[in-house]
């Protein structure tokens, strides 16, 4: 079976995460992507998000070891990796948290997406919503709001 490599980020802004409907795959998901070749995966993610949703974002989690030895570059800590099937290949893919920078300024690429949602923790609810991203939507906005 194929494995691709991809990320996906949970973009939240005021109290709210952007679920995307992705026209593919027809289903409710999290913004992400295809690693590409010589792509790093924080790269590929904020690369994503911009070509699917128009968003600047900071992804979060950032890494926390300094720059020693032969140590190039520093990249932020998936908060869940999973290998999940989409059809004729499975996926090998790195979740990320993200904070929009300008949420307000969200324009999808409609060639990829057929609409967007920025919800609640209790919108998460709808029955159009796959179970494994409710979880880990509601893992996040628990965290990220009763925490703070």
């Amino acid at each position: 079976m194929k494995i691709d490599l991809v990320v996906a980020g949970y973009i939240y802004d005021k109290n709210k995460v952007l679920l995307i409907h992705h026209r593919k795959l027809d289903m409710w998901l999290p913004v992400g992507g295809h690693i590409q070749k010589n792509e790093t995966p924080d790269d590929a993610l904020l690369r994503e998000i911009k070509e699917e949703v128009g968003l600047d974002v900071e992804i979060l989690n950032n890494n926390k070891f300094g720059m020693i030895e032969n140590v190039k570059k520093n990249l932020a800590i998936p908060f869940n990796v999973n290998l999940h099937s989409v059809g004729d290949h499975d996926h090998c893919c790195f979740f990320y948290v993200c904070k929009a920078i300008n949420g307000d300024e969200l324009n999808i690429n409609h060639a990829e997406l057929k609409n967007f949602e920025w919800l609640t923790k209790e919108g998460l609810n709808k029955n159009h919503i796959p179970s494994d991203v409710r979880e880990m939507a509601i893992f996040l906005s628990e965290i990220l709001y009763n925490f703070r």
